[in-house]
């Protein structure tokens, strides 16, 4: 029995197929998550790109609205009747076209009376021509008197004062005919009519009526106000000779209208106040801008940008590259060894919808333009080139 005891002792342990089984299910997931703990995350992907290099000019941009280069109130200089309007509302007339017709038949009676008066005075002045002439005739035979000789010349310059003076009432009278045909002073879109065929309308010798109006609207002005910061900038920049005064020099400017994104217009200053507007504090400026199809008109409004500085080189960047951290504006750059690091940038303005960037960059700093959500300062990158931005 005591043998027996040792036998089971020395005899190998018997295992039950279930945990044979879990056993080598374990050792395999053991084996497997191994090498999955011991691989590290990749570095994110993000798109880099070196600053595009180019000469720049910096514009300033203000509100400004249009206005005609010229515009007129047509009224009447004589007073009378309606008798016809020779126009359509909204047209576009020219210089001596035909707008208004004035009953015309009081005027020309005059005219008529004073055509009579002229003759009248005209031959007045025949018969004191000839009375001289007898005059002196028989003063040369010593039959008349001196002074008869004197009044007849008195005489004479009478009658001829009488016909310039009928002279002028009847080229009045013809005057206000030919005012009663009312034309267009200038070319020009017309606007409404203000007085219908019947209507009584007074003159210049009284208040007269306004009967429409007219403005020209190729070229076009449009006005802006600038501000006395900006004045004193530019006045600064003109003292160190790197922009041109607008008073002498055609700055060019660029418009864009309502809803534009980009300027559509382009023109030339052509006029700056010789005060600011001491409510304000701002300076009003003028430029003309062509206006060839008629598509604007005064009392729209539009964006002025105006050149303000000399052109100059520049580093540019997407504006979609540009982060802001706390207060300061920032980009990320790819260092050599693929870490990123942020960068405190000076912005300038748009240029062709890249930012100028004043300083913080260098020419060959790769920028990231596009996975800023997955650059870390600090952490690695694999940064993919892209063109150069503006290319």
């Amino acid at each position: 029995m005591h043998s027996a005891r040792i036998a089971d002792r020395h005899s190998p342990v018997r295992l039950s197929p279930v945990l044979i089984v879990l056993a080598a299910l374990l050792g395999g997931c053991e084996e497997k998550q191994a090498p999955q703990a011991a691989a590290a995350p990749p570095a994110p992907p993000v798109t880099v790109a070196q600053p595009a290099k180019r000469t720049v000019t910096d514009w300033d941009e203000f509100t400004g609205r249009f206005d005609a280069v010229q515009q007129v109130q047509v009224r009447p200089r004589v007073g009378g009747f309606i008798n016809a309007v020779e126009y359509r509302d909204g047209a576009f007339v020219k210089a001596g076209d035909l707008l208004y017709l004035i009953d015309s038949r009081p005027f020309e009676a005059i005219a008529t009376q004073a055509d009579g008066q002229l003759s009248d005075a005209r031959a007045k002045v025949e018969l004191a021509k000839r009375e001289l002439d007898r005059a002196l005739t028989l003063q040369q035979s010593q039959n008349v008197a001196e002074n008869i000789v004197d009044q007849r010349r008195q005489a004479l310059q009478a009658a001829r004062a009488a016909e310039t003076q009928a002279e002028g009432v009847l080229k009045a009278a013809q005057l206000n005919v030919e005012f009663t045909h009312v034309t267009a002073p200038i070319s020009g879109r017309v606007s409404r009519n203000l007085v219908d065929v019947g209507n009584l309308v007074q003159g210049s010798e009284g208040n007269s009526t306004i009967l429409t109006s007219i403005v020209t609207l190729d070229p076009i002005y449009i006005y802006f106000d600038i501000d006395e910061a900006t004045y004193l900038k530019y006045n600064k920049l003109w003292f160190e000779g790197k922009r041109p005064s607008s008073r002498d020099t055609p700055n060019p400017v660029e418009v864009a209208l309502t809803g534009e994104t980009k300027p559509s217009h382009k023109g030339t200053v052509n006029f700056l106040d010789n005060q600011l507007d001491v409510s304000t504090g701002t300076l009003r400026g003028r430029a003309v801008i062509p206006n060839t199809d008629l598509s604007i008109l005064p009392g729209q409004f539009g964006r002025v940008r105006l050149i303000a500085s000399a052109p100059y080189e520049a580093l540019l960047v997407p504006d979609s590259a540009i982060a802001t951290d706390q207060a300061r504006k920032i980009v990320f750059v790819v260092k050599d060894d693929n870490s990123v690091e942020a960068r405190p940038v000076t912005l300038g303005p748009l240029d062709e919808g890249l930012r100028v960037v004043r300083d913080g960059l260098k020419p060959e700093d790769r920028v990231v333009i596009d996975g800023l959500q997955r650059a870390r300062v600090g952490a690695k990158v694999t940064p993919h080139e892209a063109k150069p931005a503006g290319g």
